[in-house]
């Protein structure tokens, strides 16, 4: 991004994000509060200073341009960067926050985990908007970028500049409609649960897991009879059918009974499964971002 220093304050700055946010004008002075005339003269003065049309006409509303996409990112890192420069060490106040954070979800725990993120953070933070993205890739440069501001799921910080923390540990217990026979008495065996045709919740696409190892070692196998993408869909598809799935625990308590099912333990001693919250480290310090980390820490530990 070049353009004059003088041309290009931090206020313009903000008038961009909002605006490739909202891709309205109106919409974006209304977030801002200011006139629409002022936004309008503000796009105006962003399209000299970077040289292009930033938001053009599509259809009804605005889409913005391939440069001011290309530069979204960085511009929203700068503002979070500007933000945490002069709050430091300040005290937020969670009810006059007017922010949103955007967290990629591991769709294995976004069921249950989202539910009880915004019931924490809306109470304390009517201002705060949680806009949830699901994973499509695991990349770090979201966070590096700004893009995203908070990934939850599985991994781990494997780069010096990103932070991570435990939110909690999850176990895998398996579900099979109510109607079902298996487990209904007390635990299945092994050779029970392989009886029964499973389903395999992958987005990977893998019918093969943890489970497997366990299997073959007792020299059983079982039947992957379909896979489908996330856990919540194994759930709704054993729902209406005689197939066995393992899913998250906080997952099949939160839902068993509303959608007909029955959980058990697994007969077998699979790993139990860290969910962490991974961020940058730019964000250490940035008051806003410290107190949502600690509010979903607290709801779901």
């Amino acid at each position: 991004m070049t353009v004059p220093p003088a041309e290009l304050d931090l206020n313009l700055l903000r008038v961009f994000d909002a605006l490739l946010a909202e891709a309205s004008v109106t919409a974006a002075a209304e977030r801002l509060h200011l006139s629409v005339p002022a936004a309008s003269r503000a796009l105006a003065r962003l399209r000299r200073a970077m040289g292009d049309p930033v938001l053009v006409r599509a259809g009804r509303g605005m889409a913005p341009t391939p440069y001011a996409l290309r530069i979204a990112p960085r511009v929203r890192s700068l503002l979070e960067e500007a933000a945490a420069l002069v709050s430091t060490d300040r005290e937020v106040r969670p009810a006059d926050l007017e922010r949103t954070f955007t967290v990629r979800i591991n769709d294995g725990v976004a069921a249950t985990l989202a539910a009880a993120a915004v019931a924490a953070t809306s109470a304390a933070a009517p201002g705060v908007v949680l806009r949830f993205v699901a994973e499509g890739s695991e990349s770090p440069e979201a966070l590096r970028d700004g893009t995203v501001d908070l990934d939850i799921g599985v991994g781990e910080d494997a780069a010096p500049d990103l932070r991570s923390a435990r939110l909690y540990r999850e176990q895998v217990v398996a579900v099979v409609r109510a109607t079902s026979p298996l487990g209904r008495e007390q635990p299945p065996t092994l050779a029970q649960l392989c009886g029964h045709p499973h389903v395999s919740a992958s987005r990977r696409g893998r019918s093969r897991g943890p489970l497997d190892d366990v299997l073959e070692a007792a020299g059983l196998r079982r039947r992957v009879a379909v896979v489908v993408p996330t856990f919540a869909v194994a759930a709704l598809l054993v729902a209406s059918s005689p197939y066995v799935a393992l899913v998250p625990r906080r997952l099949a308590e939160s839902y068993a009974d509303g959608l007909g099912l029955r959980w058990f333990p697994v007969p077998a001693p699979l790993p139990a499964i860290d969910v962490r919250q991974l961020w940058h480290a730019r964000l250490d310090a940035d008051p806003a971002h410290r107190w949502l980390r600690t509010t979903l820490a607290a709801a779901l530990d």
